[in-house]
């Protein structure tokens, strides 16, 4: 979105004159993150989560990268080398700790920005674009966490790569074939530590590729706000720094803050002890389990038990897992109401709030023994999350009778119309 309103840049030293006519990073930088780029008045602390996602992504590269100094990709040495980096490098065990609860954080933090893009309206247009490549993003976190989680070569890390990879097993003609190209070979072994690594190595640098593309489309129509009403005049906006650099300093603080905690006081406590053990391709652990940030999609896959129109289970699973995530891509045509903030939206409000409680009980059935009560639930919880997108949010659409939106962000602020300025 062009603001004619916008502070233009204009450097006054003559080497930023130069600088800026031959290569203009300050200006770039001036117009995405700086007085040159308005934002509404009234954006809360929830907006602060991308900046989080970004400082989360950062953490992860940079001790991602020292990690992989120590670490040896061979299945007969991954876990020395682990241990080798915990007990020998010098504060190796603040690194390895720092990538592992880093990955959790991120996780928390992306999680909430999409939940608050499902409540304010974010992905409705004109920022359709926006959404869809944060659904990308999300896709390849995924990606990037489970290939990590396989790379301690413990109990967990072992048998995890065996049965997930062993789902795609399940898919006709293709399926074996895109499993033994996974793990090269029939089970993890060597070739799978190798691909995976590789992979995880790389795809950081990937996510944040298309975070560069996330931004620049969020760019283009501008952010969003809690009322969902589009800005009308400079009267609605304020310039991003200093107002929202200083809110968003305040909001990675208490991050860091958090983070510090989790990781100097419970490092473990997001972890899973049997990946301390050594991986044995004979002993199978009594529950195996994935990290906690896939357990919903977990739940979804386990929550298929029996054959239905000549589909195998194991292969409505697989359907139903990747489904549940391919579902955010259609969302903003899916949801056809005007409004954008569920805070006008007294129906979808209520809603939203169930769905919250769903995919955090989704969560716990993951992680829950498999008994006939937690199947059952689980089938009834992965019902209302299918049913949610794709029978009430278009029903919700057609019949909920929105309330009154303001005319304009800075009536919604200061409760009356400011006069426009020149």
């Amino acid at each position: 979105m062009s603001f004619p309103w916008a502070e233009h840049y204009a450097p006054k030293h003559p080497l930023m004159r130069y600088l800026d006519e031959k290569l203009p990073l300050p200006r770039l930088v001036y117009n995405a993150v700086g007085a040159g780029y308005p934002v509404p008045r009234n954006l809360n602390y929830f907006w602060n989560f991308g900046v989080l996602a970004g400082a989360a992504l950062a953490i992860q590269i940079i001790t991602g990268v020292i990690l992989a100094m120590h670490y040896a990709a061979n299945g007969t040495v991954a876990f020395d080398s682990v241990e080798h980096i915990m007990r020998d490098v010098n504060s190796g065990w603040l690194i390895r700790y720092a990538h592992a609860n880093g990955a959790s954080m991120f996780f928390i933090v992306v999680y909430t920005h999409i939940f608050r893009g499902l409540y304010y309206g974010s992905y409705k247009a004109p920022r359709e674009m926006v959404w869809l490549l944060g659904v990308v993003i999300f896709l390849l976190m995924m990606a990037t966490a489970f290939m990590g989680y396989v790379l301690p070569w413990g109990q967990m890390s072992f048998w995890g790569a065996q049965v997930i990879t062993g789902f795609f097993s399940a898919i006709p003609v293709v399926g074996d074939p895109i499993r033994m190209w996974l793990l090269g070979g029939f089970a993890p072994d060597n070739d799978a530590l190798n691909r995976f690594f590789s992979l995880h190595y790389l795809l950081p640098f990937v996510i944040a590729a298309v975070i560069v593309l996330h931004i620049w489309a969020l760019h283009i129509p501008g952010s969003n706000n809690p009322t969902g009403v589009d800005v009308k005049g400079p009267q609605d906006t304020v310039p991003f720094h200093p107002y929202y650099t200083a809110k968003d300093g305040m909001g990675l603080g208490v991050f860091l803050i958090v983070f510090s905690l989790l990781l100097f006081f419970a490092p473990n406590a997001l972890g899973h002890p049997d990946n301390y053990i050594p991986a044995n391709p004979l002993s199978t652990p009594a529950h195996i389990v994935p990290e906690w940030y896939f357990l919903p999609f977990y739940a979804i896959l386990k929550s298929f038990t029996g054959n239905f129109l000549g589909i195998a289970a194991k292969l409505w699973g697989v359907m139903a897992m990747f489904g549940s995530i391919l579902l955010l891509f259609f969302l903003p045509w899916i949801d056809r109401s005007p409004i954008r903030s569920a805070s006008y939206r007294p129906m979808y409000k209520w809603f939203f709030w169930v769905l919250v409680a769903d995919v955090l009980f989704l969560g716990y059935l993951g992680q829950a023994e498999v008994t006939p009560t937690v199947v059952l639930l689980s089938q009834l919880c992965a019902g209302y999350y299918f049913s949610h997108f794709l029978i009430i949010i278009p029903l919700i659409s057609k019949f909920e009778k929105p309330l009154p939106l303001p005319n304009s962000i800075t009536e919604a602020v200061l409760g009356h119309p400011a006069p426009a300025a020149a």
